[in-house]
Protein backbone atom coordinates (compact mmCIF):
# COMPACT_ATOMS: atom_id res chain seq x y z
CA UNK A 1 0.00 0.00 0.00
CA UNK A 2 1.31 3.44 -0.96
CA UNK A 3 2.26 5.91 1.78
CA UNK A 4 1.49 9.63 1.55
CA UNK A 5 2.61 12.45 3.81
CA UNK A 6 -0.07 14.24 5.84
CA UNK A 7 0.53 17.82 7.00
CA UNK A 8 -1.92 19.63 9.27
CA UNK A 9 -1.26 23.35 9.71
CA UNK A 10 -3.03 25.78 11.99
CA UNK A 11 -4.32 29.21 10.95
CA UNK A 12 -1.59 31.14 9.14
CA UNK A 13 -1.14 34.01 6.70
CA UNK A 14 -2.90 33.62 3.35
CA UNK A 15 0.13 34.31 1.19
CA UNK A 16 2.12 31.76 3.19
CA UNK A 17 -0.58 29.14 2.62
CA UNK A 18 -0.37 29.71 -1.13
CA UNK A 19 3.43 29.72 -1.14
CA UNK A 20 3.53 26.44 0.77
CA UNK A 21 1.11 24.76 -1.64
CA UNK A 22 3.27 25.88 -4.55
CA UNK A 23 6.48 24.75 -2.86
CA UNK A 24 5.07 21.30 -2.07
CA UNK A 25 3.96 20.57 -5.63
CA UNK A 26 7.35 21.74 -6.93
CA UNK A 27 9.08 19.37 -4.53
CA UNK A 28 6.79 16.51 -5.53
CA UNK A 29 7.39 17.24 -9.21
CA UNK A 30 11.14 16.94 -8.56
CA UNK A 31 10.56 13.67 -6.62
CA UNK A 32 12.04 15.23 -3.48
CA UNK A 33 9.06 14.49 -1.21
CA UNK A 34 6.24 11.92 -1.04
CA UNK A 35 2.76 12.65 -2.36
CA UNK A 36 1.18 14.98 0.16
CA UNK A 37 -2.23 15.81 1.58
CA UNK A 38 -2.23 19.07 3.53
CA UNK A 39 -5.04 20.68 5.52
CA UNK A 40 -4.89 24.21 6.83
CA UNK A 41 -6.82 27.27 7.96
CA UNK A 42 -6.52 31.07 7.66
CA UNK A 43 -5.25 33.63 10.19
CA UNK A 44 -7.87 36.19 9.11
CA UNK A 45 -10.61 36.08 6.46
CA UNK A 46 -8.71 35.95 3.18
CA UNK A 47 -9.71 36.52 -0.42
CA UNK A 48 -7.81 34.41 -2.93
CA UNK A 49 -7.91 35.46 -6.56
CA UNK A 50 -7.27 33.04 -9.38
CA UNK A 51 -3.88 33.25 -11.03
CA UNK A 52 -5.14 35.27 -14.00
CA UNK A 53 -8.15 36.98 -12.40
CA UNK A 54 -8.48 40.75 -12.51
CA UNK A 55 -8.08 42.70 -9.27
CA UNK A 56 -11.07 44.75 -10.44
CA UNK A 57 -13.31 41.85 -9.40
CA UNK A 58 -12.59 42.70 -5.75
CA UNK A 59 -13.56 45.72 -3.66
CA UNK A 60 -10.14 46.28 -2.11
CA UNK A 61 -11.29 49.25 -0.03
CA UNK A 62 -14.00 47.12 1.58
CA UNK A 63 -11.46 44.36 2.26
CA UNK A 64 -9.12 46.83 3.97
CA UNK A 65 -11.94 48.18 6.15
CA UNK A 66 -12.88 44.65 7.22
CA UNK A 67 -9.29 43.54 7.79
CA UNK A 68 -9.47 40.88 5.05
CA UNK A 69 -6.26 39.76 3.36
CA UNK A 70 -6.27 39.58 -0.45
CA UNK A 71 -3.76 37.26 -2.13
CA UNK A 72 -3.18 35.41 -5.38
CA UNK A 73 -3.49 31.67 -5.81
CA UNK A 74 -1.00 29.72 -7.91
CA UNK A 75 -4.05 28.04 -9.47
CA UNK A 76 -6.66 29.45 -11.81
CA UNK A 77 -10.36 30.09 -11.40
CA UNK A 78 -12.37 32.84 -9.74
CA UNK A 79 -12.21 34.46 -6.33
CA UNK A 80 -12.98 32.86 -2.98
CA UNK A 81 -13.46 34.39 0.47
CA UNK A 82 -11.91 31.92 2.92
CA UNK A 83 -13.06 32.20 6.52
CA UNK A 84 -14.90 29.55 8.53
CA UNK A 85 -13.58 26.52 6.69
CA UNK A 86 -10.99 23.78 6.45
CA UNK A 87 -8.90 24.00 3.30
CA UNK A 88 -7.19 21.00 1.73
CA UNK A 89 -4.42 20.67 -0.83
CA UNK A 90 -3.08 17.63 -2.64
CA UNK A 91 0.28 17.38 -4.38
CA UNK A 92 0.67 14.09 -6.26
CA UNK A 93 2.23 12.88 -9.48
CA UNK A 94 1.55 10.52 -12.33
CA UNK A 95 3.87 8.09 -10.55
CA UNK A 96 1.46 8.16 -7.59
CA UNK A 97 -1.43 7.02 -9.74
CA UNK A 98 -2.83 10.40 -10.71
CA UNK A 99 -4.31 10.16 -14.20
CA UNK A 100 -2.91 12.55 -16.76
CA UNK A 101 -5.05 15.60 -17.50
CA UNK A 102 -7.20 18.03 -15.60
CA UNK A 103 -10.59 16.35 -16.02
CA UNK A 104 -9.43 12.85 -15.16
CA UNK A 105 -7.45 13.94 -12.10
CA UNK A 106 -10.36 16.06 -10.87
CA UNK A 107 -12.64 13.03 -11.03
CA UNK A 108 -10.26 10.96 -8.90
CA UNK A 109 -9.61 13.60 -6.26
CA UNK A 110 -13.17 14.91 -6.14
CA UNK A 111 -14.33 11.35 -5.58
CA UNK A 112 -12.33 11.39 -2.34
CA UNK A 113 -13.80 14.77 -1.42
CA UNK A 114 -17.33 13.51 -2.02
CA UNK A 115 -16.58 10.54 0.24
CA UNK A 116 -15.46 12.94 2.99
CA UNK A 117 -18.73 14.85 2.73
CA UNK A 118 -20.65 11.58 2.87
CA UNK A 119 -18.85 10.70 6.12
CA UNK A 120 -19.99 14.07 7.50
CA UNK A 121 -23.59 13.32 6.56
CA UNK A 122 -23.77 15.54 3.47
CA UNK A 123 -24.66 13.71 0.21
CA UNK A 124 -22.33 15.64 -2.07
CA UNK A 125 -21.97 14.71 -5.72
CA UNK A 126 -20.03 15.95 -8.73
CA UNK A 127 -21.76 18.75 -10.61
CA UNK A 128 -23.91 17.45 -13.42
CA UNK A 129 -23.46 20.47 -15.65
CA UNK A 130 -21.57 23.73 -15.80
CA UNK A 131 -23.39 26.95 -14.93
CA UNK A 132 -22.58 30.44 -13.75
CA UNK A 133 -23.45 34.11 -13.60
CA UNK A 134 -22.02 36.07 -16.48
CA UNK A 135 -19.23 38.35 -15.31
CA UNK A 136 -19.35 37.34 -11.63
CA UNK A 137 -15.90 37.17 -10.03
CA UNK A 138 -17.02 34.96 -7.14
CA UNK A 139 -16.12 31.29 -7.54
CA UNK A 140 -19.25 30.12 -5.75
CA UNK A 141 -21.56 31.65 -8.37
CA UNK A 142 -20.01 29.30 -10.95
CA UNK A 143 -20.12 25.53 -11.10
CA UNK A 144 -18.00 23.28 -13.29
CA UNK A 145 -17.75 19.54 -13.78
CA UNK A 146 -14.96 19.55 -11.17
CA UNK A 147 -17.15 20.96 -8.37
CA UNK A 148 -19.25 19.26 -5.73
CA UNK A 149 -22.89 20.14 -5.24
CA UNK A 150 -25.70 19.40 -2.81
CA UNK A 151 -28.68 19.15 -5.11
CA UNK A 152 -28.54 22.27 -7.27
CA UNK A 153 -26.44 24.24 -4.76
CA UNK A 154 -22.67 24.47 -5.11
CA UNK A 155 -20.96 23.00 -2.06
CA UNK A 156 -17.26 22.98 -2.89
CA UNK A 157 -14.96 24.12 -5.66
CA UNK A 158 -11.40 23.08 -6.42
CA UNK A 159 -8.60 24.51 -8.54
CA UNK A 160 -5.51 22.91 -10.08
CA UNK A 161 -1.99 23.61 -11.24
CA UNK A 162 0.19 21.09 -13.08
CA UNK A 163 3.95 21.21 -12.59
CA UNK A 164 5.32 18.82 -15.20
CA UNK A 165 4.07 15.41 -14.02
CA UNK A 166 2.65 16.53 -10.67
CA UNK A 167 -0.65 18.19 -9.85
CA UNK A 168 -1.61 20.62 -7.10
CA UNK A 169 -5.31 20.65 -6.28
CA UNK A 170 -6.78 22.67 -3.45
CA UNK A 171 -10.23 23.66 -2.26
CA UNK A 172 -12.45 24.29 0.75
CA UNK A 173 -14.77 22.53 3.18
CA UNK A 174 -16.89 25.52 4.20
CA UNK A 175 -18.53 25.35 7.64
CA UNK A 176 -20.49 28.60 7.41
CA UNK A 177 -20.58 31.49 4.93
CA UNK A 178 -21.05 35.23 5.42
CA UNK A 179 -22.85 35.64 2.10
CA UNK A 180 -23.37 39.38 2.49
CA UNK A 181 -19.67 40.01 3.08
CA UNK A 182 -18.75 37.78 0.15
CA UNK A 183 -21.15 39.69 -2.08
CA UNK A 184 -19.52 42.98 -1.05
CA UNK A 185 -16.01 41.60 -1.64
CA UNK A 186 -16.86 40.54 -5.20
CA UNK A 187 -19.01 43.56 -6.13
CA UNK A 188 -22.10 41.43 -6.73
CA UNK A 189 -24.47 44.37 -6.29
CA UNK A 190 -27.96 44.47 -4.87
CA UNK A 191 -29.23 41.02 -4.00
CA UNK A 192 -25.76 39.45 -4.27
CA UNK A 193 -25.88 37.94 -0.80
CA UNK A 194 -29.33 36.53 -1.48
CA UNK A 195 -28.11 34.91 -4.69
CA UNK A 196 -25.14 33.36 -2.91
CA UNK A 197 -27.38 31.92 -0.20
CA UNK A 198 -29.74 30.51 -2.85
CA UNK A 199 -27.06 28.98 -5.08
CA UNK A 200 -24.57 27.64 -2.51
CA UNK A 201 -24.49 25.24 0.42
CA UNK A 202 -22.19 24.74 3.41
CA UNK A 203 -21.58 22.07 6.01
CA UNK A 204 -24.40 23.59 8.03
CA UNK A 205 -26.46 21.17 5.94
CA UNK A 206 -24.91 18.27 7.91
CA UNK A 207 -27.07 16.55 10.54
CA UNK A 208 -26.71 18.60 13.70
CA UNK A 209 -25.16 21.55 11.84
CA UNK A 210 -21.60 22.28 10.79
CA UNK A 211 -19.07 19.81 12.29
CA UNK A 212 -16.07 21.12 14.18
CA UNK A 213 -12.83 21.52 12.25
CA UNK A 214 -11.22 18.40 13.73
CA UNK A 215 -14.18 16.25 12.67
CA UNK A 216 -13.83 17.62 9.13
CA UNK A 217 -10.11 16.84 9.10
CA UNK A 218 -10.76 13.29 10.35
CA UNK A 219 -13.32 12.73 7.59
CA UNK A 220 -10.91 14.05 4.94
CA UNK A 221 -8.13 11.72 6.13
CA UNK A 222 -10.36 8.65 6.25
CA UNK A 223 -11.95 9.38 2.88
CA UNK A 224 -8.64 9.90 1.10
CA UNK A 225 -7.13 6.74 2.56
CA UNK A 226 -10.15 4.62 1.63
CA UNK A 227 -10.80 6.20 -1.78
CA UNK A 228 -7.20 6.25 -2.98
CA UNK A 229 -6.08 3.06 -1.25
CA UNK A 230 -3.13 4.56 0.59
CA UNK A 231 -1.94 5.33 4.12
CA UNK A 232 -1.36 8.85 5.40
CA UNK A 233 1.61 9.36 7.72
CA UNK A 234 1.94 12.63 9.68
CA UNK A 235 4.85 14.74 8.47
CA UNK A 236 6.09 18.28 8.03
CA UNK A 237 7.68 20.47 5.41
CA UNK A 238 11.30 19.81 4.58
CA UNK A 239 13.80 22.65 5.06
CA UNK A 240 14.01 22.94 1.26
CA UNK A 241 10.23 23.32 0.95
CA UNK A 242 10.24 25.96 3.68
CA UNK A 243 13.00 27.86 1.90
CA UNK A 244 11.14 27.67 -1.41
CA UNK A 245 7.92 28.92 0.20
CA UNK A 246 9.81 31.80 1.81
CA UNK A 247 11.22 32.81 -1.57
CA UNK A 248 7.73 32.77 -3.15
CA UNK A 249 5.54 34.30 -0.46
CA UNK A 250 5.89 37.95 -1.46
CA UNK A 251 4.73 37.10 -4.98
CA UNK A 252 1.37 35.99 -3.62
CA UNK A 253 1.00 38.87 -1.12
CA UNK A 254 0.23 41.47 -3.75
CA UNK A 255 -3.09 43.20 -3.17
CA UNK A 256 -4.70 44.52 0.04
Amino acid sequence: MQTWRFIQDGPVDGAWNMAVDRAVVAARSADQVPPTLRVYRWRVPTVTLGRFQSEDDVDLAYCRRRGFDVVRRPTGGRGVLHDDEVTYSVAASLDDGMPRGVSASYRVLCGALAAAYQLLGVPADLTGRARGEEGAGACYLHATHADLCLGAAKLSGSAQLWDHGAVLQHGSFVRTRDADAEARVFRLGEGGGRRLRAQTATLEAAPGGAPEAEAIVSAIVRAFEESLGMTLVPGRLTPAETDTAASLVDGFRTLA
